[in-house]
């Protein structure tokens, strides 16, 4: 179900109307190699499907925000569009990645089933409207310097261009130096604009610049975001995942463990399922 279920989902944007199913985007923060994306891919298809769950992959095919200049980037757009495509391929799923100039965007949305916008770029309108002129899904992470009300002025950029498939990714605020924080209620100001809300559970927990050259975080955390999250609204949850987090090469301190991925998202099934029985 989930292999026809994530690109229903999408299709089904903006989804005012009507709630959406919980569901998850997730995958390493960066493309490593082909077979261990697709290894990744595979397994998390398998768990969502087993919980009926619509699965959206994530993986970078680069990285141009990274803390330092030798920190891994990844494959690069031409490589890594390609390894994303024989995954959609070989599993079913719809696959999304960051965009990060407007060069990239055409290309990016020939291979992807959704654009997304790192928070850090959220206010740059070409790359905005670049991605809204696609037509394609585009989940606008929103930044970590502003208030979850400010993030309608980014969406009507989007829209602007006529296209209304948004998802709004929450994932905490600055807090002082290497920290953030997430303000629950975030998720529904930000839902108040329009457009479903996604808890990035990962990111929530990451410390930026925490070990100086490369971002820090507390991954024991991730639970705790993701079900604070559902409960406050979220339709759904971003969560990077791994299945040796020490040996990521993006992201090591906030991924969530594969092996803990099934009892995480029975934790959120049943959070989700009570709020649907309290309407």
């Amino acid at each position: 179900m989930p292999i026809a279920a994530g690109k229903k989902l999408l299709d089904a944007l903006p989804g005012k109307d009507r709630r959406l199913p919980l569901f998850l985007i997730g995958g390493p923060c960066v493309i490593e190699d082909e077979a261990h994306s697709l290894f990744l891919a595979d397994r998390i298809r398998s768990v969502c499907e087993k919980l009926d769950i619509p699965f959206i992959f994530k993986a970078s095919f680069d990285k141009a925000n990274r803390s330092s200049l030798s920190s891994y980037r990844g494959p690069g757009l031409e490589k890594g569009l390609k390894i994303l495509s024989r995954i959609r391929e070989s599993t079913g799923v719809p696959v999304v990645s960051d965009v990060h100039e407007t060069w990239q965007v055409g290309p990016a949305a020939e291979v992807l089933d959704m654009l997304q916008i790192p928070a850090f770029l959220c206010r740059q309108t070409d790359l905005l409207q670049a991605a809204g002129r696609t037509q394609k899904p585009v989940n606008l992470k929103k930044g970590q310097f502003l208030s979850p009300c400010e993030i309608k002025n980014a969406v009507q950029k989007i829209t602007a261009t006529g296209n209304h498939k948004i998802l709004l990714t929450e994932r905490g605020t600055l807090f002082g130096y290497q920290n953030l924080i997430v303000d629950m209620r975030a998720i529904p100001i930000m839902s108040g604009i329009g457009y479903p809300v996604v808890i990035d559970a990962s990111h929530s927990v990451q410390k930026p610049g925490g070990e100086g050259t490369s971002s820090g975080g507390d991954a024991n955390d991730i639970p705790l975001i993701a079900r604070c999250g559902i409960a406050a609204g979220a339709a759904g949850v971003f969560c990077e995942i791994h299945d040796n987090p020490p040996t990521a090469l993006s992201d090591r301190h906030n991924s969530l463990l594969l092996n803990d991925l099934e009892p995480f998202l029975r934790s959120l099934i049943r959070i989700r399922s009570a709020l649907d029985a309290d309407q």
